[in-house]
């Protein structure tokens, strides 16, 4: 993560969205401290929660009908590996 002091980070701010935007967040400080730290709207979004993970996505999926398969009752055939 780079680190900008606030006045460099003001003066130089359209580069640092741009290296937040390719390398990810960006720490700004002031008077020597860490003060923000600059980052994606779209991690952001994931961090706060508003974007579901793949699992929340896959549990709140629609549900359709319940598929029915036909299967043989014959026996499992042997095979040689």
């Amino acid at each position: 993560m780079h680190t900008w002091q606030l006045q460099e980070a003001k003066s130089r701010f359209s580069e640092v969205v741009d290296l937040t935007l390719k390398e990810g967040p960006q720490m700004v400080t002031k008077h020597g401290e860490e003060a923000v730290v600059i980052m994606a709207a779209q991690e952001y979004h994931r961090l706060n929660g508003q974007i579901p993970n793949l699992i929340d996505c896959l549990l709140n999926a629609p549900r359709g009908r319940a598929r029915v398969i036909d299967r043989s009752d014959e026996a499992i055939r042997d095979s040689d590996l």
